[in-house]
């Protein structure tokens, strides 16, 4: 099974769609999973908010079970928060085949910082779910819209495009 490390964000953006298939169920089954410590301390700090970033971070709390957590030894020179610092190291550490992250802000450096790993983000993964019949188009779009909404990337571009590609498939 392809292996993939998670960041904080990607994660969040994922848990705050509840309609089935959900793509955290998707990417349970799709992927082995991982996230460094400190991302999940990031989402045991988000679950403790009554908000919708709170209940998605619960509800992947709910999912990570020992085995999707790696310790990991924080690069001291990489610029951003310690999950991100944390996930690139582990990705790099292993190796593994994808990083998803949505630091959408900081993408080109989270990109060079990754040795042999490929960088997806939340829309270029669903975009791929739709790619293997796993979602419809509109289904795709539908989640796209709902974490839109609640991740407040109406005025991404990168978001944009990914949905505007969505849309003409």
């Amino acid at each position: 099974m392809t292996e993939l490390v998670a960041d904080t964000s990607a994660l969040v953006s994922l848990g705050i769609v509840t309609s089935e298939p959900t793509p955290l169920r998707l990417l349970e089954a799709e992927y082995d999973l991982l996230v460094p410590d400190e991302v999940y301390r990031e989402l045991e700090e988000l679950a403790s908010y009554e908000d919708d970033h709170g209940r998605a971070a619960t509800r992947i709390l709910d999912r990570l079970g020992d085995d999707h957590r790696q310790s990991v030894e924080l690069d001291h020179e990489f610029p951003l928060d310690d999950g991100e610092n944390a996930a690139v190291s582990l990705a790099n550490e292993r190796g593994s085949n994808l990083f998803l992250c949505d630091e959408f802000n900081s993408l080109g450096l989270i990109h060079a910082s990754l040795a042999d790993t490929r960088l997806v983000t939340t829309p270029t993964l669903l975009s791929s779910f739709t790619q293997r019949g796993l979602l419809t188009a509109a289904e795709t779009v539908s989640v796209l819209d709902s974490i839109t909404a609640a991740r407040s990337w109406d005025g991404n571009s990168y978001v944009q495009r990914a949905r505007s590609r969505l849309e003409t498939d």
